[in-house]
């Protein structure tokens, strides 16, 4: 059992609310130019087209078989924020890697439009192992996956039932289920829980007789005197030029926030519970020692399986390792990802 603390980097520069912050080389839509993109489309298990970015080292030779990563997009953005960067910088070592859009989300089917579906987002994953298994650049039994943030719980949940991913890493994970059961830390009370719970329920009413869809939570619009810490992190990556992002058909405006009335189905996902099953599959957790949402990070680690291992990267917080590529260990993911899919 390997808990590793990692030196890396300066300290995160403060928040300037006159712009995005770019220090430690943010670089959310970097562009690599020893890769080749291809934008693909396939369809999980519920007919859905779930559409991805196809990264390929350039100077592949044809029909060689390869190792292959699958990058998950942190919950509530889309493949061009944070996971095209990953499966990128990844490619750049020999991986064909697939950043992909989550259902609901991006350019990916599904209706309503930032709905939450744990079960679905999971099976996009195993999709993309689908689709990844029918390609002659890459190797069927070499395919690991990638999840950054809420994607995190996500291809836990779908590695626990698809042994067809042989490796699975996460950066700055959220358990999507305890997060909106408990809130951070668990300061949130079950009484409070049942009221968010009634405040869906009676969203629904409205909604099934044509009135407007209501979203909840996701990145404040502003910034003001009284902003809450963890909400100017996420703002200076989703409302500004750091990160801000606009899906086609779609609005930055509603980006990191579901409907409400389908926002209580985290309630349900626990996305922990067997983890332990996954092995002797390795397992690879990474968080920024300053992370507000490095306990779950830590409670997954806790619960999994050997062969695992937890890197936590002293002076980085959660939002930082969405694109600060002199913060994230890209070198410790690719050791990772050579070792283990070999």
């Amino acid at each position: 059992m390997k808990k590793i603390i990692v030196l890396l980097g300066l300290l995160m520069a403060s928040l300037s609310a006159i712009g995005a912050d770019m220090s430690n080389g943010a670089d959310n839509f970097f562009k690599s130019d020893k890769v080749t993109l291809q934008q693909v489309t396939f369809k999980n298990q519920f007919k859905m087209n779930t559409a991805g970015n196809l990264f390929i080292p350039k100077g592949l030779k044809p029909d060689s078989k390869n190792p292959a990563i699958i990058v998950g997009h942190p919950m509530g953005a889309v493949k061009e924020q944070s996971a095209n960067l990953y499966a990128q910088k990844l490619a750049e070592q020999g991986f064909v890697t697939l950043s992909l859009d989550l259902s609901f989300w991006g350019e990916s089917d599904g209706q309503p439009r930032n709905a939450v579906a744990p079960e679905i987002y999971a099976e996009d994953f195993s999709a993309a192992v689908d689709f990844l298994r029918t390609q002659s650049s890459v190797d069927r039994e070499r395919i690991g996956v990638l999840g950054i943030c809420g994607s995190g719980s996500f291809v836990i949940s779908a590695a626990k039932i698809d042994p067809r991913m042989k490796a699975i890493a996460t950066v700055s994970m959220y358990d999507m289920g305890a997060a909106n059961r408990n809130a951070l830390n668990h300061s949130q009370t079950v009484e409070q829980r049942k009221q968010i719970i009634a405040a869906a329920a009676l969203q629904r009413d409205t909604e099934f007789t044509g009135g407007p869809v209501q979203y909840t939570g996701g990145t404040v619009h502003e910034l003001t005197a009284d902003t809450h810490p963890i909400q100017k992190e996420f703002y200076d990556f989703y409302r500004t030029p750091r990160g801000e992002y606009t899906p086609k058909g779609g609005s930055p405006k509603t980006t990191t926030q579901p409907t409400l009335t389908s926002n209580v189905k985290f309630m349900n996902f626990y996305p922990f519970n067997d983890i332990d099953t996954i092995s002797p599959r390795p397992m690879l957790f990474i968080a920024g020692a300053n992370a507000h949402s490095l306990e779950f990070s830590e409670d997954a680690y806790r619960r999994a399986g050997e062969p695992k291992e937890l890197v936590i990267l002293p002076g980085a917080g959660h939002v930082d390792l969405y694109d600060r590529v002199d913060l994230i260990p890209f070198a410790k993911l690719t050791s990772f990802f050579q070792q283990n899919l070999k």
